[in-house]
């Protein structure tokens, strides 16, 4: 493959000299230290003339857990290379970390390490890519930066994208910069999309349709490791026989709403306990001060605080537990769907056969919610108050739990597979470099 259109490179490069004032403005806010600052333009140190290296990038820390099970069967493929994990954002950072330090208990093998991503500008893409010198190059989802597949072309390293997904909206914003993404596009060797309408969707901005495969969504090969399944029978055997619902993922506007829907709960089963996870850690103090602020009595996990018999909420202030947490309860409620964010990811409490909940606003997720409502594995409410009615509706049967959860489980094993597709598709690449 060649640059197409290098002058679109070009304006695009300009453009980003223009806003650099602002980006570093961005990166300074993160209050990283210095070394971790100097990833940001490409500085990391040099592979070593003898390293084999597989580069994954994935956005920030939703996309790491989704991408869980692809980098520890990356591991297990390919034992003899080192994985280098980028990400955007420093929560990200923390889940590869946390997940690397976990390794042998999930199965992988070989060195894992983390990176930020540069920012995509030329020159610190060039860097980068000369001083990773990646064999090949995974990108997660719709993580599309011109500037450094472009340089990994120019160092003829393949390039895919995995687990390709563009929402309509997402596609919209996209194709106001069709020869730009056209542009980006044309450096992957291979687009492995969610789904027909995603592989269209890419097509439609310039993805050549010869190399896009719809393989189905990684999300479905999740599933919990030892690990995660220990920490869930310990909590949930110290919790007892109380009534247990997780809120994980929650965003500002949606907390005050769950906790409204708990207290008209709790009003009915005074045992009742929320586990509440906000999905950013830089809320965690927040969301403490606002169950305070309802009356609720409070345990913060992240104090080693256990809930006791009165305590209302248990808020899950750590981070990368938020599968153990769902694997302890008997509902869930998945979070980014009662405001307009698009929600998360709706099978990782389904994969673990706890009945799930959500709110209306869905369109990150609205390939899986299609597939789990067909299910019946899925129950939709529009607002705290009928969040509330359908948590004493489930907790005053049994039955209907049981129903619920099993219809999400079996969507989750009827959809399996999307792994060992997109992992041909790899060794395909690897084998062709």
């Amino acid at each position: 493959m060649s640059t197409s259109h290098p002058w679109v490179l070009r304006g695009y490069a300009t453009f980003l000299y223009l806003l650099a004032p602002l980006i570093w403005r961005r990166v300074w806010r993160e209050q990283l230290p210095g070394r971790l600052r100097r990833e940001r333009l490409g500085f990391i140190p040099s592979a070593g003339k003898e390293d084999r290296t597989l580069w994954l990038h994935c956005a920030s820390v939703g996309e790491v857990q989704a991408a869980r099970p692809l980098f520890e069967a990356l591991g297990q493929r390919w034992p003899g290379h080192r994985l280098v994990i980028t990400t955007m954002t420093a929560t990200g950072a923390e889940r590869v970390l946390s997940l690397a330090a976990g390794g042998h208990d999930s199965g992988s093998r070989g060195e894992v390490s983390h990176h930020f991503v540069p920012l995509d500008f030329p020159g610190a893409a060039r860097r980068f890519v000369a001083r990773l010198r990646p064999e090949l190059a995974i990108f997660f989802e719709t993580e599309l930066w011109p500037n450094l597949l472009a340089e990994c072309d120019r160092s003829a390293v393949p390039v895919a994208v995995v687990n390709g997904r563009l929402s309509p909206r997402a596609w919209r914003g996209y194709r106001r910069m069709r020869p730009l993404m056209a542009e980006a596009l044309s450096h992957v060797a291979w687009l492995a999309a969610k789904s027909d309408a995603d592989a269209r969707r890419f097509i439609e901005l310039g993805m050549a349709g010869e190399r896009t495969t719809v393989v189905g969504s990684l999300k479905f090969d999740i599933g919990a490791n030892g690990e995660t399944e220990e920490v869930s029978e310990h909590l949930r055997t110290r919790l007892g026989s109380r009534p247990v619902w997780v809120a994980g993922s929650t965003h500002p506007g949606e907390d005050e709403q769950v906790l409204a829907a708990h207290a008209r709960l709790r009003e009915r089963l005074p045992g009742a306990l929320l586990v509440l996870v906000p999905r950013h850690p830089r809320r965690f103090d927040a969301v403490a001060s606002l169950c305070r602020q309802t009356g609720l009595t409070l345990a913060r996990r992240s104090r080693d605080e256990w809930p006791g018999d009165d305590t209302a909420v248990y808020l899950g202030d750590t981070m990368g537990e938020l599968l153990a947490l769902y694997g302890a309860s008997d509902l869930a409620f998945v979070g980014g769907s009662l405001v307009p964010i698009g929600g998360h990811n709706l099978l990782e409490p389904a994969a673990l056969g706890i009945p799930v909940l959500s709110g209306p606003a869905l369109a990150n997720f609205e390939d899986v919610a299609e597939v789990m409502r067909e299910a019946d594995a899925l129950v939709e409410v529009d607002d705290a108050a009928a969040l509330a009615a359908e948590l004493l509706r489930l907790f005053d049967d049994p039955g209907a739990r049981r129903r619920l959860a099993e219809a999400g489980r079996d969507v989750v094993m009827a959809n399996r597979g999307a792994l060992a597709r997109t992992l041909a598709g790899l060794e395909g690449l690897m084998q062709a470099e």
